[in-house]
């Protein structure tokens, strides 16, 4: 089935925050003690990565809120909103930021100093980043199970997941960005590499945070639920015998929680009270078999 959100993308979210935490103080002192461009749009890279996890997680705890008076369906769009907002961050505090640096390092170069602690955090990075992504891959693959990674990608609707693996994979690419640059900055004694790699993080931060925004804008906006569960529902509702016809099914995924709207044709001869109870057991049915199906509205018709 579709993916079920709730412990596996809490538990990538929790293995991101600690190595980006560790990593940012880590970077943080590298930066100062060198004077490295590069290692200090690291250092912010990691510590908006830091705080990007806990609105991730902010906005997962918020989305299972119970529907009340002034939000019927829920709060699950709370959780597309808060990713939205992550990948703003990503391409502002990331990004932007990353660019000035080295901008600002080409126009007012300084002296760099003791660059093999540079290039020993930042391989120490590589590491941590390498466990944090292991661990979005790992929680990917238990939700995705048989499915192909790029047909997850393409199809999932878990805004928090998707945020995560563009973080991590940001992340890995920058540090590797940044070992470079440091390196041959280490060599060479030219300072101007290492402005030139603050600049290059900041183009892949910013070509992720505008992928990353793009997909969350299309679940923010309203989009169906995930093909599997499409095909879920159709098959359960196809293979009741007393439904004659479906003039139409509509799904949207609302956070981590399904919505179904479906409008159906009932064999002949069914009186109300039989139809009533026979469109009961078919939600019913269609609940069981799909845990993140919260709301389903069935409508007999003759016509559509």
């Amino acid at each position: 089935m579709a993916d079920s959100p709730h412990g596996g993308t809490a538990r990538a979210i929790l293995y991101a925050f600690l190595a980006n935490g560790g990593i940012a103080l880590a970077k943080t002192w590298a930066a100062w003690h060198t004077g490295s461009g590069s290692m200090l749009a690291e250092a912010i890279h990691s510590y908006a990565d830091t705080g990007n996890q806990i609105l991730l997680y902010l906005g997962l705890k918020q989305a299972r809120r119970a529907p009340d008076k002034e939000h019927p369906l829920g709060y699950g769009k709370l959780s597309y909103f808060w990713s939205f907002i992550v990948a703003l961050m990503l391409f502002s505090l990331g990004g932007l930021f990353s660019i000035y640096e080295g901008v600002h390092k080409i126009n007012h170069p300084e002296p760099l100093t003791d660059m093999w602690i540079a290039i020993s955090v930042l391989g120490i990075a590589v590491l941590l980043e390498s466990f944090s992504l292991m661990g979005c891959l790992r929680e990917i693959s238990a939700m995705r199970g048989e499915r192909p990674f790029r047909n997850w990608l393409k199809h999932t609707r878990n805004s928090e997941l998707i945020v995560v693996l563009g973080e991590d994979v940001a992340a890995l690419l920058g540090l590797t960005l940044a070992l470079v640059f440091v390196s041959m900055a280490a060599i060479t004694g030219d300072s101007m590499f290492d402005a030139i790699g603050s600049m290059c993080i900041g183009v892949i931060l910013i070509l992720i945070s505008v992928f990353l925004t793009m997909r969350v804008q299309s679940l923010l906006v309203g989009r169906s639920a995930d093909p599997m569960i499409q095909k879920a529902i159709s098959e359960i509702i196809n293979q009741d015998e007393d439904i004659e016809h479906v003039f139409n099914a509509i799904t949207l995924q609302f956070g981590p929680d399904t919505i179904l709207a479906a409008k159906i044709k009932l064999k002949s001869g069914i009186d109300i009270d039989t139809a009533v109870d026979h469109i009961n057991a078919l939600e019913r049915h269609l609940k069981r078999e799909i845990p993140d199906l919260k709301w389903c509205f069935i409508e007999p018709d003759v016509t559509d």
